[in-house]
C-alpha cells in the first residue's frame, strides 16, 4: 500500500484472516471482507470506502482515544500533509497492487450497491426527479427525523449564541433571527420555499403573528405539519401546499419570502429560475431571506453536491457554490443583497447536536431504519461536521429586498 499512500500506513489495519499492520496507537480500521477491496478498486477513494464502510465490510470502531471523527481527521491530514492527491503510480506498482488483489481475492465484478445507495432516474432536476430525490432523504419517516433534530424540527443550521448552548435554544434563536430580519409583524403574509418540517413557518405564525403559506414536495412531511398545525389551532394562519417552488402561482402578493437550505437542491441550472419565483412572489419593497450552503472552487468545484458519499447516498443532485457566486445570480434575478451574514461555525455545533441526539436514540434508530441507513447516518454526521469545521462547506444568510418600492430595514441593524 506504501505507493498508493505515499509511506507507512497512518493508521492500524486489521484485516478478516487477523493479520495486522501499521502502527499501534493509530486509529483502527477494520477490513471484515476481501469485498471491502473490490469496492475501493471499483471505486478508488472516497465512494468506495462509503460503500464498504456502510455495509459493514470495513469498519473504524471506537477505541481508546479515537472515534470515527477523530479518525477521518487524522487521516485527512495525513493526507494533506503527503500530498496524496497528487500521488502518480509507477507501472510496476500498478501491477504489484494488480496482483496482490488476485492473491486475496479481490479482483472480480464489483460487488452489489449498498441497498441504501439513491437510485434515481430521469432528466435532471425534472418535476419527477426532484420529487424522487428529495423522497429518498426525508421520507425516511418522520420518527427517524423527531429522533435526531429537536422539538421544533428544524433541519438546518442553528444559531448558537455559545457553544453549550442547547440545540433547541439555537434553532430558536435562527427562527427568530430569520423572522426579525424579515420583519415580521402581525398579518403580514410570508411565503416558505421548501418548507421542510414547518419550524420557520410555525414559528413565524406562532409568534410573529404572520399569514404563512409553506410549500414542500416531501409527503411526509407535509402530513406532520398539517398534524402540527391542528394541534395549535394555526389552521387560519398557516396553509401548507405538497407544490414544487416552479409552481408557486403568486406574483406580488407576500410581504417576505423565506427559503432555509432549499436552494442547494435546485441546481445550478435551475438557481435563476429559484431566484424569480422568489422575486415575484414578494411585493415590491419587500424582504427575501435564503438560508444556503456554500463550496469553494468555480461552481462548486469537482463535487459542487458536497463529495461522492453524499451525492450518493445523501442528496442526490444538490448543488452548492461559493457564496459570491450566488449572491451574483440573486442581484442578476432582479433582487438587491443587503446584507450576507456567515455562520459556518454555527453548523459544526448544530450538527454535532444531531449526532448527540443520534448516537443516544441509537437502538430505536436501527429498529426503524436498520444498520445499513444507521451506517450511513453516522458517516453523514461526523463527515458533515468536519466539513463545516475545515471550511470545505459553508453556510450563510443572504438578505435581499424587491425593488420597485421602498424598504423598511433600518439603516443601522443588530444583528
Amino acid at each position: 500500500m506504501r505507493p498508493f499512500i505515499g509511506g507507512d500506513l497512518p493508521v492500524r489495519l486489521e484485516a478478516w484472516d487477523g493479520s495486522v499492520a501499521g502502527p499501534e496507537g493509530a486509529p483502527l480500521v477494520v477490513l471484515r471482507s476481501p469485498d471491502a477491496l473490490r469496492r475501493l478498486l471499483w471505486h478508488p477513494g472516497e465512494l468506495g470506502a462509503a460503500q464498504a464502510y456502510v455495509t459493514g465490510e470495513l469498519d473504524v470502531p471506537e477505541q481508546e482515544g479515537w472515534d470515527l471523527g477523530s479518525a477521518l481527521t487524522h487521516a485527512f491530514a495525513v493526507g494533506a500533509e503527503r500530498g496524496l492527491s497528487g500521488v502518480r503510480l509507477s507501472p510496476r506498482a500498478m501491477v504489484d497492487a494488480i496482483r496482490t488483489a488476485a492473491r486475496l481475492g479481490a479482483l472480480g465484478r464489483p460487488p452489489a450497491p449498498p441497498a441504501s445507495l439513491a437510485r434515481i432516474k430521469g432528466r435532471l432536476h425534472s418535476l419527477a426527479r426532484d420529487r424522487s430525490s428529495i423522497s429518498h432523504h426525508y421520507d425516511l419517516s418522520n420518527e427517524f427525523y423527531s429522533l435526531i433534530l429537536e422539538p421544533q424540527m428544524a433541519y438546518s443550521c442553528g444559531y448558537h449564541a455559545t457553544p453549550d448552548v442547547p440545540l433547541e435554544e439555537a434553532q430558536r434563536a435562527k427562527l427568530d433571527l430569520v423572522c426579525t430580519k424579515l420583519g415580521l409583524e402581525p398579518g403580514m403574509k410570508m411565503l416558505d420555499v421548501g418548507c421542510g418540517w414547518g419550524s420557520l413557518s410555525l414559528h413565524a405564525a406562532e409568534h410573529f403573528g404572520a399569514q404563512v403559506t409553506g410549500v414542500t414536495i416531501a409527503a411526509e412531511q407535509k402530513k406532520f405539519i398539517d398534524a402540527r398545525i391542528a394541534e395549535r389551532g394555526l389552521e387560519d394562519r398557516v396553509e401548507i401546499r405538497l407544490q414544487d417552488y416552479r409552481e408557486v402561482p403568486e406574483r406580488d402578493l407576500f410581504d417576505a419570502v423565506g427559503s432555509l437550505e432549499m436552494g442547494e437542491h435546485v441546481g445550478a441550472t435551475n438557481y435563476p429560475t429559484y431566484v424569480e419565483v422568489l422575486r415575484r412572489a414578494v411585493r415590491p419593497g419587500g424582504r427575501v431571506l435564503v438560508q444556503q450552503m456554500s463550496r469553494q472552487g468555480a461552481g462548486g468545484g469537482k463535487h459542487p453536491g458536497g463529495g461522492p458519499f453524499i451525492e450518493s447516498f445523501i442528496a442526490p443532485d444538490m448543488t452548492m457554490r461559493p457564496v459570491g457566486e450566488t449572491v451574483d445570480l440573486i442581484e442578476s434575478g432582479g433582487l438587491e443583497v443587503r446584507d450576507v451574514h456567515a455562520m459556518r461555525e454555527h453548523y459544526v455545533l448544530t450538527v454535532n447536536g444531531w449526532l448527540e441526539n443520534f448516537e443516544t436514540h441509537l437502538p430505536r434508530l436501527r429498529e426503524l431504519v436498520g444498520e445499513e441507513v444507521v451506517r450511513v447516518w453516522r458517516l453523514y454526521l461526523v463527515g458533515g461536521a468536519l466539513a463545516f469545521r475545515d471550511g470545505r462547506m459553508g453556510v450563510d444568510q443572504i438578505l435581499a429586498v424587491r425593488p420597485g418600492a421602498a424598504h423598511t430595514l433600518p439603516a443601522v441593524r443588530a444583528w
